[in-house]
């Protein structure tokens, strides 16, 4: 739930999922390596995991309220805030993976005259192989400043579900990853990443957790331009 946060945000189920799998040989030998790690025929291990990367799109970690709104002259910045401190735990277990992200939402006025709220809104999305967005909720966070404060923050939270056995990469797939090359083989210095077929599996099973301000055409433009 959200502290003084209205619309609590809860990314819907997907209809994806995440795949927990090794490029290397440790899935076919019964054990792992930690990543980094050389391995015995001179590979280098790599663990993928379900859980999404969580992060804050460029442009969108911060938000800037002009009066007037048409007005982009430093003298008329009303409000400005960022969205920090961005955390999350990822429960890898079961039919589902659940991933909680928390975040801090700072802002700050340059008129100190009397209380004030000010709500910005800001959302989740979970995105799929980079550029598909599957699932995305709006929030708003309420700041609250007192009489004579500048300053104000508030903590939100927000959580993605992703369905494990849809992005499931298939045995076959798995094979191709993890296969043991030796030296000499003509398929040993072949990357099994670059065959597209091999590549968009992998990207089918890859998602993120993206947290930001929704901002208007114009917020975008003024963040990506200034």
């Amino acid at each position: 739930m959200y502290d003084k946060v209205r619309d609590p945000v809860k990314t819907r189920k997907s209809t994806i999922a995440a795949s927990a799998f090794l490029l290397s040989a440790c899935s076919l030998l019964g054990a792992c390596k930690t990543t980094g790690d050389l391995d015995e025929t001179g590979g280098i291990t790599a663990i993928r995991t379900a859980c999404p990367s969580v992060a804050v799109p460029a442009s969108t970690g911060d938000i800037t309220v002009f009066d007037p709104a048409t007005s982009r002259d430093a003298s008329a910045v009303d409000v400005t805030a960022v969205l920090t401190k961005v955390r999350s735990t990822c429960t890898d277990s079961g039919a589902d993976i659940l991933t909680s992200v928390t975040f801090s939402v700072e802002g700050r006025r340059t008129s100190t005259d009397g209380a004030r709220d000010v709500t910005l809104p800001y959302f989740v999305t979970v995105v799929q192989g980079g550029s598909a967005v599957v699932a995305k909720r709006i929030g708003h966070a309420t700041l609250h400043f007192e009489p004579g404060q500048a300053r104000a923050s508030i903590q939100g939270t927000g959580s993605a579900t992703v369905a494990r056995s849809a992005a499931t990469l298939s045995d076959d797939v798995r094979k191709k990853l993890t296969e043991k090359r030796r030296p000499g083989d003509q398929e040993a210095a072949v990357d099994p990443l670059t065959r597209p077929e091999i590549r968009a599996a992998v990207l089918r099973s890859t998602f993120e957790a993206l947290v930001g301000f929704q901002l208007t055409n114009d917020q975008l433009k003024y963040n990506a331009t200034r």
